[in-house]
Order: structure tokens, then C-alpha cells, then sequence
């Protein structure tokens, strides 16, 4: 007796997908064209994407069982609650997970012979990580998440990448040069670094410090990224 209500239901539902979808994508696409040197192939991204949608699962995974440990020994709402929760459990989580797969599927790759392929790859991880991310909130909270997310957290995840692939690009260069000491080294800060960054973004977010403060840390956020994407694109080099 309720079909007739399945059109309209199944329409919103596509409406709310596309609303989640189509920021991440947008920003794929931008991500993909400022890579002046030489393009990466579909196959290659597709399954960088795809490594994101699972990043998400096992962050998910990971940050369960973190929270259920935390919030076991740990006094909630405290200062202490706080930072290792947003520092040292979500951040960490989310941004290991994307490099775990990151590295699983590019480092031993043929195709990664320049420097920048590691930022594309990296957003592209982020991205694929953000997407799965936000149909889910998208889905359970609704468009004005939707419009929200646009802004902050798909370009804030495509931020992260940003950091993580001007250092996972560089230590593999570093890599491709023999020295293996300087490319694990920056192979950690592509882990580290991001990290610090989503924690950051995360504490700001929910402090009681005022949106202010959030909206002056997510302009110089994406200024930097926008700076440190320009750069790395221009100077370009095959490793």
C-alpha cells in the first residue's frame, strides 16, 4: 500500500548520495588535472579510491575498540579525554589507516616515477576515505550535514592528503636515491604530520572556543594546501 511513496524515497535517497558524493569527486577531479608532469592512469586511481573506502572501515574498526580502552580508564569531558581521543585515537586511526593503504597499493608501483604522484595518490586515498565517510553521515543525518561537510571535512580530508602525499612522495624519491634512512624518516611524518593536522582540525571543531577560531583554522589550512599543491605540481621532477 506504500508503493506509491518508493519513487520519492528512492529520489531523496539518490539526492543525499549525490550531496556526499559529488564534493569528494569534485575535488578528485581538481587534484588529478594539476598533475602537469604525467597523468596517472584510471586503473591506478580507481584502486587508490577504492583503498580509501576501506581505510574507512578499518579506522572504524580501530577507533571502536581505542574508544571502548578510553573510555574505560579515562574521565570523560576531561582535558585529557579530549586529546587523546582526537590526537591520539580518531586522527591517528584515520590518518594510519589511509597510509597503510596508501603504501600497500603505490609504493612498489611502476607508475610512480615523480615526485607530485604521491600527493595525487595520497588525496586520492583521503578522498575515497572522505567519501565513504560522509555518505554515511550523510545518510543518517541528512543534507544540511551535507552542505556542512562540503566545505569542511571532504576538503579538510583533502588537505590531510595533501601533507601526507608531499612527504610520502619525497621519501620515495629519497627511496629511489638509496637513502633508506631519510625516506622511512619521511615516511613517518607523512603519517605524523597529518595527523597533528586532523587532530587539530577535529579538538577546534568541538572545543568550546567558538566557530571563529574553526573558520580561521580551516582558511589557513586550505591556504597552505592550495600553496603546498601549486608548488609540488610546478616543481615537478621523475624520481
Amino acid at each position: 500500500m506504500f508503493y506509491f511513496l518508493l519513487p520519492t524515497l528512492m529520489s531523496y535517497n539518490f539526492f543525499l548520495i549525490a550531496a556526499a558524493v559529488v564534493p569528494a569527486v569534485f575535488l578528485m577531479v581538481k587534484a588529478y588535472r594539476s598533475d602537469k608532469l604525467e597523468k596517472e592512469s584510471k586503473y591506478v586511481l580507481w584502486n587508490l579510491t577504492k583503498a580509501g573506502i576501506f581505510s574507512s572501515l578499518i579506522a572504524l574498526v580501530e577507533e571502536r575498540v581505542l574508544c571502548f580502552v578510553l573510555d574505560s580508564t579515562v574521565a570523560k569531558e576531561s582535558f585529557i579525554y579530549n586529546i587523546i581521543l582526537y590526537f591520539g585515537i580518531v586522527a591517528f586511526a584515520e590518518e594510519s589507516s589511509k597510509y597503510f593503504m596508501l603504501k600497500r597499493r603505490s609504493w612498489h608501483s611502476c607508475e610512480f616515477n615523480c615526485r607530485y604522484d604521491g600527493v595525487i595518490y595520497a588525496v586520492f586515498v583521503s578522498l575515497g576515505f572522505a567519501l565513504w565517510e560522509n555518505i554515511s553521515y550523510v545518510m543518517a543525518y541528512g543534507t544540511g550535514t551535507a552542505i556542512v561537510r562540503a566545505v569542511t571535512a571532504i576538503p579538510g580530508h583533502a588537505c590531510f592528503g595533501v601533507f601526507m602525499g608531499v612527504f610520502y612522495g619525497a621519501a620515495k624519491a629519497y627511496e629511489r636515491r638509496g637513502h633508506t634512512g631519510a625516506s622511512k624518516f619521511l615516511r613517518i611524518l607523512s603519517v605524523v604530520v597529518p595527523a597533528l593536522i586532523h587532530g587539530a582540525y577535529d579538538y577546534i571543531a568541538t572545543s568550546q572556543t567558538g566557530t571563529l577560531h574553526f573558520v580561521c583554522f580551516i582558511v589557513v589550512l586550505f591556504a597552505v594546501s592550495y600553496i603546498l599543491v601549486g608548488k609540488s605540481s610546478k616543481n615537478d621532477i621523475y624520481i
